[in-house]
């Protein structure tokens, strides 16, 4: 188009001229809230949630596997299993390899009769709690 000057010149102006887009930051969610997107049961998310849980696992193997085995554990607790895949469970947790994991299925194991009771039988402790909380508070 004509420009007289020379090639240093132009690579300067267009240097120092040149705009740049801001850098795009993406703030990554914080583990409370990855963890309540994991334990929540999938009907009761947004559709939004739905997408950054899909996002972060597909971002982190590690997460993906942990995942998929906390929404195995809830679910045994949830419908109240008989049990029968709670030797599974704590397989797929044991072979995952994170130390975290193993601590979760030797307390699972030493109580495993316990275990089993409190996901078949229909009691619950809840009320027995809340009359230990009333009495600590007198």
């Amino acid at each position: 188009m004509g420009y007289q000057g020379s090639l240093r010149v132009l690579k300067d102006w267009l240097t120092a001229n040149r705009t740049r887009p801001p850098p795009v930051t993406v703030q990554a969610p914080s583990a409370q809230r990855i963890t309540a997107w994991i334990m929540r049961p999938g009907h009761e998310l947004t559709d939004d949630d739905r997408t950054y849980l899909a996002d972060a696992r597909s971002r982190c193997p590690d997460l993906d596997t942990v995942a998929d085995l906390a929404q195995g554990f809830a679910a045994l607790v949830r419908h109240q299993e008989t049990g029968q895949h709670l030797d599974a469970s704590i397989g797929r947790a044991r072979n995952a390899g994170y130390s975290e994991l193993r601590g979760f299925v030797a307390g699972l194991i030493s109580d495993r009769g316990a275990v089993v009771a409190g996901l078949t039988q229909p009691w619950s402790s809840g009320p027995v709690n809340r009359i230990k909380t009333i009495k600590r508070q007198m």
